[in-house]
């Protein structure tokens, strides 16, 4: 039997919480820092080490890419080795991130996007790229066409069924909660179809989050969300239940992108009256918090995340 984690342990500083996209993967910490000053083959032999967890390559690329010298040394590395399908999908996010941000076409990325996707067939990663793009700059139609072909490579692939999930709480903004929503269905068949003791076990909780942020943001539910019956619903305690027990059942286990499941799951048990879930749960996430879903509706992520936390372990206020 895997050890629990080690009791959590928390600074009051300041700077205890930096929302790192990384999520505590300490080589690619380590790969991200060698590329900010130019030595790509430090995440040349990353990826070769990633090789095709596709869920872990898509994490690795996604945040490598968001930095802000990232295009820079793929075109370098995609210069001196212009067969690597590593160097084109890092050149491809790099672009994605650049389009997203307003400093080249998106027409560019996406087309960085399909060279990197002719060049290795198999990997979801390109395709991933085309999804986020498609979130910032396209259309419901091109993030379906997107999500399509990055299920039709890694049918449980964990960030673009997230991604995925949000398209779809974002439609039907003002009309109140529907229990019948296409974005409960879609979660439930993903989840569903992934099978037993997939990460994706949580999607139907992500999309109860995401749908509370949709919902919030027209002004159809109070932006507050502590004590709302929303998170006491017969869906939402189906939902913790079955998010709580994978979580249960997958300590040990390995996934990159595990703390934003627990970040999420912390949210929704807090805010449904369960501070000792919560306070299981914060012991866990220690300082990897993450932005979403802490920053929903336009709050701070660090008060909102300090302030959970405090109160679900007995600190007070931060």
């Amino acid at each position: 039997m895997t050890p629990p984690p080690p009791p959590f342990r928390f600074s009051r500083g300041k700077d205890e919480l930096a929302f790192d996209p990384a999520l505590g993967d300490e080589e690619l910490i380590a790969a991200r820092a060698a590329l900010s000053q130019g030595r790509w083959g430090e995440v040349r032999a990353l990826l070769a080490r990633t090789g095709d967890d596709w869920d872990s390559r898509g994490h690795r690329l996604v945040v490598l890419g968001e930095g802000k010298s990232a295009a820079a040394w793929a075109d370098e590395w995609l210069l001196a080795e212009p067969e690597s399908p590593d160097a084109a999908a890092l050149q491809a996010c790099a672009a994605v991130f650049r389009a997203a941000a307003g400093k080249q076409s998106a027409e560019s990325a996406r087309e960085s996007c399909l060279r990197a996707a002719r060049m290795t067939p198999r990997d979801p990663t390109p395709w991933l790229g085309m999804l986020i793009l498609a979130r910032r700059t396209g259309t419901d139609d091109d993030q379906v066409r997107a999500f399509d072909q990055v299920r039709g490579r890694h049918r449980g692939h964990h960030h673009a069924h997230y991604l995925m999930t949000q398209v779809l709480a974002e439609r039907q903004k003002t009309d109140g909660d529907d229990p019948f929503h296409e974005v409960y269905e879609f979660a439930e068949w993903a989840a569903d179809e992934a099978g037993a003791g997939s990460p994706l076990a949580v999607l139907p909780l992500v999309a109860l989050i995401e749908r509370y942020r949709v919902l919030a943001s027209a002004g159809a539910l109070p932006s507050t969300p502590a004590g709302l019956p929303y998170w006491t619903s017969p869906r939402a305690r189906t939902c913790l239940r079955v998010a709580f027990d994978w979580w249960l059942d997958w300590e040990g286990g390995h996934h990159p992108r595990l703390p934003l499941d627990l970040n999420h799951l912390a949210f929704a048990k807090f805010h449904s009256g369960d501070s000792v879930a919560a306070a299981a749960l914060f012991n866990r996430i220690g300082s990897l918090a993450t932005r979403a879903p802490w920053s929903y509706v336009g709050r701070d992520p660090k008060k909102s995340f300090r302030a959970a936390r405090n109160y679900a372990l007995g600190f007070g206020s931060s």
